[in-house]
């Protein structure tokens, strides 16, 4: 721990250093082809101890990354999908293997499995940022060249995660907005769902069920 405060001294340190000096007047009105506007206004600057300990809470793992630790270890997935609302639903496994990384402070996960007769291969990674206090989630597979990225929060009452993001559509090439549900039913088993919009209403495109080995 002192060699991680030390680290993170000398960071604050360069940053401060390097930052030009504030001004905290009040914002003055400019002109611009004739309309006034504002400058935007300014931060207060902080002092040097202040930063050091804003930087290590940032960096230090807390009650957030404990959760996602706790998910460590082997998971098999059973998959179910629907094209469509109402649509037939089709079946796919796979398993996970999740570790954390960078000192326990992202989870990551490796799926491998098959898909719609095809080898499935998958990443994803999972952040908590302590100062947000927002969880981000990215995922990548070998049947597509993008990544998903999402954001939401756990709600402590639900035992469950929102997250809300954007993916492209490879048919039209447009932005189209999806919802992921994650939900520690118990300490071996979570569900996985995903809601996809079409013809501007949302309906269930995925679930997956875990149940850790």
């Amino acid at each position: 721990m002192k060699k991680l405060t030390t680290t993170f001294a000398i960071i604050a340190l360069c940053f401060i250093s390097c930052k030009k000096e504030v001004k905290t007047e009040e914002p003055t009105p400019k002109a611009v082809d004739g309309v006034k506007t504002e400058e935007p206004v300014v931060e207060e600057p902080l002092d040097s101890a202040a930063q050091m300990k804003a930087w290590v809470a940032y960096a230090t793992p807390s009650a957030a990354h404990k959760l996602m630790a706790d998910e460590v270890g082997t998971w098999n997935c059973d998959m179910t999908f629907w094209s469509e609302p109402n649509g037939k639903a089709e079946k796919a496994t796979s398993t996970a293997n999740i570790k954390m990384v960078l000192g326990g402070r992202y989870q990551e996960a490796s799926y491998q499995g098959t898909m719609m007769g095809q080898p499935f291969e998958g990443k994803s990674t999972l952040a908590y940022n302590n100062a947000s206090e927002e969880y981000t989630t990215t995922f990548i597979d070998n049947m597509g060249t993008g990544m998903m990225v999402a954001m939401g929060k756990y709600d402590e009452k639900t035992k469950s995660m929102e997250l809300k993001g954007e993916m492209v559509n490879p048919v039209n090439g447009e932005k189209t907005p999806y919802r992921e549900v994650y939900t520690i039913v118990d300490p071996k088993t979570r569900k996985m769902e995903m809601y996809d919009v079409k013809n501007g209403s949302e309906f269930k495109s995925m679930e997956i069920i875990m149940t850790k080995k």
